[in-house]
This record gives C-alpha cells, sequence and structure tokens, in this order.
C-alpha cells in the first residue's frame, strides 16, 4: 500500500495542475515517468533526457495510487513544472535522503542519480524504502538540463 493517496501534492493554490492525455500502449503505475513517443505516452527509459510527465492516478474511474492503467488506455499524466511537488514511484532497496537527486530508470521510476546522469526531480524528503515494494516519494523539478557532476 502507497504512503500517499495522490500523486500531486500541491502547491495548494495549484490545485490543478497541467495534463496532457494520451493513449499509453503498456498498463502503467501513477506516479511512475512516461515521455512522448509520437502521439502517445511510453513509459520513461533509463537516464531519460526527455520531457518527462508524472502519471497521475485515475480519479475519473475511481481508482487509487496503486490501481495501474490497462493497456491500451488513454491515460492522464502531468507536466512537471517548477514549484509543484509529486508523489515519485521509488522502487523496493531505494534509500532516498532529502534533497536527492533522482533520475529515471528502466521501469521508469526514480532512482538516484550517479555521476553524468540526468536530474529528473529531487527529494522534498527522507525515506529508507525498506518495505518490500515500491512506495512515493514526494519531490520536485529539478532544474532543466542538469546532470550530476
Amino acid at each position: 500500500m502507497a504512503r500517499f493517496n495522490k500523486i500531486y501534492a500541491g502547491p495548494v493554490d495549484q490545485v490543478k495542475p497541467q495534463v496532457q492525455e494520451r493513449i499509453c500502449d503498456t498498463s502503467v503505475l501513477p506516479g511512475t515517468l512516461v515521455v512522448e513517443s509520437g502521439a502517445k505516452f511510453a513509459p520513461a527509459g533509463a537516464n531519460s533526457g526527455e520531457k518527462l510527465y508524472v502519471v497521475q492516478d485515475n480519479y475519473l474511474a475511481l481508482k487509487g495510487v496503486d490501481d495501474a492503467w490497462p493497456a491500451g488506455d488513454t491515460i492522464v499524466a502531468m507536466e512537471l513544472l517548477d514549484e509543484q511537488f509529486f508523489n515519485v514511484r521509488v522502487p523496493s532497496g531505494v534509500n532516498v535522503a532529502r534533497g536527492a537527486k533522482l533520475t529515471s530508470n528502466a521501469a521508469a521510476k526514480l532512482s538516484l542519480a550517479t555521476t553524468g546522469q540526468n536530474i529528473a526531480l529531487v527529494s522534498e524528503e527522507a525515506f529508507n524504502n525498506n518495505t518490500g515494494s515500491d512506495q512515493l516519494v514526494r519531490a520536485r523539478v529539478a532544474r532543466r538540463n542538469t546532470a550530476v557532476a
């Protein structure tokens, strides 16, 4: 069970994040990263340098953050905008410190960025994910075009 019940985390004065809707040929979980692939969304690859979107919970079908969008469905994904916070998926075994630089992994989730990798988001909380499952961690957008030195 996820630690948060929504993917968009604020700020509260911006109640509606900017979203895009596209078909995704694969099943995706809320809180994972997707990229545009033609007229569709596709899960982000490892260390993606493309424009990233965070998959929103399927509120249209009254689904929670642990309910995957079905393959072939039109999904709602939020644009990563500055000063907004998102709850993003971090795999089990990843220990995140506040301020940790995060990048996309091969499963479209967030992992710690290492030297030379693109920084997608920065953690806004510390969380030691030893739960045995993916968990949602609060993060914000990193500065554009940055990489770990």
